[in-house]
């Protein structure tokens, strides 16, 4: 052995492992917009979870979105109709439970965030999902493919949005559907309609969605992908609620513009990601 060789301990092996992974899933994530990471969240915690948003949604604990408000295929035509009272996001997840704010500061997570942002500084996003979100039996709706970033105003196409599945998420309960890397297209304006939903009827559209594929999460799975990402979901055709903790993040340099809703909450800065108090 040379005496300019280095000999690593575990520890350094372990770190130098780990970063090598994570650029990795950097490339993977930065060429196909999305990222899955199974069982980030621990068994336990995503049955406490559960169990919080079960609570609050079998009492409707405001503010809360309704499947009627939304107006999307299968939704009630109304809340004064059949199905009507269906509740299709419990709102401002982050400030309505300890266990929620906390997962969303979870070291692990935040670490992965900054990985795909290049960034050292980022914020938790609250006027943008942060939420419970659910598709229930027989009044559930189905999400037209679309990119988020059509309805958000900031500087840059460059957010992360974090999807932990609180159950088995499959194509029978309206799992996710991806288009990967195309949040690399860029897509003109006449190839969506009025609501930003990509058109259906164009050929070029087709085809993009021909290359789709299903995002199938089981418990404590993560599902990481980019605002620009094309992405759509079914109804739920099983007897069971279908549940997922959804936030948003963006790097410190990606400000939200003023005077638009993207910039309508204060957002959350994560400097210390250790296990702080809300």
């Amino acid at each position: 052995m040379h005496s300019q060789d280095k000999i690593l301990t575990a520890n350094q092996f372990y770190y130098l492992l780990m970063e090598k992974l994570a650029n990795t899933e950097k490339q993977f994530f930065d060429t196909q917009g999305y990222l899955i990471v199974r069982q980030m969240a621990a068994e336990a915690q995503v049955k406490v979870l559960r169990n919080v948003a079960e609570q609050q949604l079998e009492t409707v604990v405001a503010p809360v979105e309704y499947e009627a408000d939304v107006a999307y295929p299968g939704a009630p035509s109304s809340r004064a109709g059949q199905g009507g009272n269906t509740v299709r996001r419990l709102l401002h997840a982050y400030q309505r439970d300890k266990g929620f704010a906390q997962w969303g500061r979870h070291p692990d997570l935040i670490h992965t965030v900054k990985t795909l942002l290049n960034s050292n500084q980022i914020y938790l996003v609250q006027a943008h999902h942060n939420c419970v979100m659910t598709k229930h039996p027989m009044f559930s709706s189905s999400t037209m493919w679309h990119q988020d970033f059509r309805y958000w105003r900031f500087q840059q196409n460059a957010l992360v949005t974090v999807w932990l599945a609180l159950g088995q998420e499959t194509a029978r309960n309206g799992c996710m559907r991806l288009i990967p890397g195309s949040h690399l297209l860029t897509l003109d304006k006449p190839r969506f309609d009025q609501a930003s939903f990509l058109r259906t009827d164009l050929p070029e559209n087709r085809a993009l969605m021909h290359q789709a594929l299903r995002a199938e999460l089981e418990p404590g799975d993560v599902l990481l992908f980019h605002s620009g990402l094309l992405h759509a979901a079914g109804r739920n055709q099983t007897d069971t609620p279908k549940l997922a903790l959804v936030y948003s993040y963006r790097a410190a340099g990606n400000l939200p513009l003023s005077g638009t809703r993207s910039a309508a909450m204060p957002e959350i800065e994560l400097l210390d990601v250790g296990n702080d108090e809300p």
